[in-house]
């Protein structure tokens, strides 16, 4: 195992939470926007999105044949993609809606608050976590350092 394995596995970890904490503020911002978008010229409410990670670096071949050779096979994070939810909006009877279509039904963004701030809090600890982790290492590397002196 390289000695700054450790390092860039926090390092992926660090940047995939900030990716997902800028889309669930994203999301937290728009969740009231219901004009985000035209689509067949008609505007749509903006859609939520969210983070998918996986494992970076090592394809799943290459992981069975590290685990069969008894190597490790860790390799850190990173983003699949940004995806964006496929819920239906949330319609409400407003007739005197500005947006309201023929029936008077407002359609309004599938953006769950209380949702948002539970991923936002999930990104915020793992992100809290890599920081440990990182400050872990780089302290075992100090200390390495002080008795090679």
């Amino acid at each position: 195992m390289n000695l700054f394995n450790g390092l860039n596995i926090s390092a992926s970890g660090l940047t995939a939470n900030r990716l997902r904490m800028d889309v669930v503020s994203s999301n937290i911002a728009n969740a009231n926007t219901n004009r985000a978008k035209i689509v067949d010229g008609e505007w749509v409410p903006y859609r939520r999105k969210s983070v998918d990670l996986t494992q970076s670096g090592v394809s799943p071949f290459q992981q069975q044949l590290h685990s069969a050779m008894g190597k490790s096979s860790v390799s850190g994070v990173s983003v699949s993609s940004i995806k964006e939810d496929r819920a239906p909006f949330i319609q409400t009877y407003d007739p005197a809606h500005p947006d309201a279509n023929e029936e008077g039904y407002v359609f309004s963004p599938n953006v769950d608050p209380v949702k948002e701030m539970v991923d936002l809090m999930s990104a915020t600890r793992s992100y809290e976590a890599n920081v440990t982790a990182l400050n872990a290492s780089k302290s075992m590397f100090m200390k390495a350092l002080e008795i090679g002196k």
